[in-house]
């Protein structure tokens, strides 16, 4: 068995300096995802005209299509179709891409979310002289929050290790240094296996911390 633990142990302060552009990434994906995903999903629950039928579009093909295919659309086919997008770096087409592709997942999340807090609380709301605006910030939305968390959670999750397919556009990221540092030095299974564990323990530590706010949330509805 040729396995070379010591390698593997000086192999984690270098992969750890590019921790902190991966979790940039989901971080800011996430954020994206999750305001985009907010608005269709309240789009496609009241189903406006027109905008109604963009969004099922717009859901269907980025859950309906690969996100390598969609990272490489928006890195190499859009300068193609609008000049202007040549100025695009490959951080920033990489957060849009994993931004738009979850927020297709996340959209579907909320609206089952919000469709999961009973319809007469908002009539309830509306009776007493509140806008539909304030029924939704003040009663719905923090009830679909507590419901939407667990599946949000996993996205969050799905999308960290969705970061690494940013170094097929040439971002500099955990496990493209990972990458370069198993074909310089051969030894593939320690580098590929300290990436691993560095990504499980990053989700370790987001699993505790996903746990304890849901843990306070649910405070108000345990008896």
């Amino acid at each position: 068995m040729n396995f070379d633990g010591q390698y593997m142990l000086e192999v984690f302060p270098t992969l750890l300096k590019y921790l902190p552009l991966t979790l940039v990434m989901a971080v800011v994906s996430m954020v994206f995802a999750i305001l985009i995903g907010l608005f269709m999903a309240v789009m496609t629950k009241n189903r406006i005209p027109v905008i109604y039928q963009l969004a099922t579009v717009y859901i269907s093909f980025f859950r309906g299509t690969p996100t390598l295919v969609q990272l490489f659309l928006i890195y190499y086919g859009l300068p193609q179709l609008f000049p202007s997008f040549s100025v695009l770096n490959a951080l920033s087409a990489a957060i849009i891409g994993l931004s738009l592709k979850n927020s297709a997942y996340l959209a579907e999340i909320f609206r089952a979310a919000l469709n999961s807090v009973d319809e007469g609380q908002l009539e309830a709301c509306l009776s007493v002289g509140m806008t539909r605006i304030q029924a939704y910030r003040r009663i719905i939305l923090p009830q679909a929050t507590r419901n939407a968390i667990p599946a949000t959670g996993n996205t969050f999750i799905g999308l960290l290790k969705e970061t690494s397919l940013a170094f097929t556009l040439g971002v500099a990221e955990l496990f493209a240094q990972g990458k370069m540092m198993a074909s310089a030095s051969l030894k593939f299974f320690e580098t590929y296996l300290a990436v691993a564990i560095v990504y499980w323990f990053v989700t370790i530590v987001y699993s505790f911390l996903q746990q304890f706010v849901e843990n306070k949330l649910s405070k108000p509805y345990k008896n």
